[in-house]
């Protein structure tokens, strides 16, 4: 079980890493369009909102105490949220920018455009198998303890009726 709280830190780190470069760069973009039509950018809203969801999220059960496991049905439900904002943005390219897994020009810190998206695409993707990871360790972490809650009951003064 030290390897399951291990791993649960460790899973909540990178997805709060993960969902700070998503922010970062996405809110860049969506900073640098401001004054154009809102409607054209609902993907790239979206993946902001998953992302400060997320960063809210693992931020809170960062902290390691044994209720971060039950919530493994909302690591499910943050995964699916982060692979649909990562179908979003493949949708979005097209294959404009080249091909969706090659990501050999992801960029944070250069102006291109392409590279920047490739890498809200890389680290969103990255973010949902985290957040995936994280629900299937709650979920076994629960299903363990259950088990062995169950195990330890005995029934001492039995009645032979």
């Amino acid at each position: 079980m030290v390897l399951a709280r291990v791993a649960s830190i460790v899973l909540r780190v990178a997805e709060l890493v993960f969902a700070t470069i998503v922010a970062g760069i996405n809110g860049d973009y969506l900073h640098a369009v401001r004054h154009t039509s809102s409607w054209s950018h609902g993907r790239f809203i979206y993946t902001e909102v998953v992302a400060g969801i997320a960063i809210f999220f693992s931020l809170i059960w960062l902290i390691p105490f044994s209720g971060t496991f039950v919530h493994w049905p909302l690591d499910f439900l943050i995964s699916f949220a982060w692979f649909a904002a990562f179908g979003l943005l493949v949708d979005q390219l097209g294959g404009s920018c080249g091909a969706v897994f090659d990501w050999n020009n992801v960029a944070i810190l250069r102006d291109d455009q392409c590279g920047r998206w490739k890498a809200v695409m890389a680290f969103s993707f990255l973010s949902a198998i985290c957040w995936l990871v994280s629900a299937i360790v709650g979920l076994i972490w629960v299903h363990d303890r259950e088990t062995r809650a169950y195990r330890r009951r005995t029934w001492r003064n039995r009645s032979y009726v």
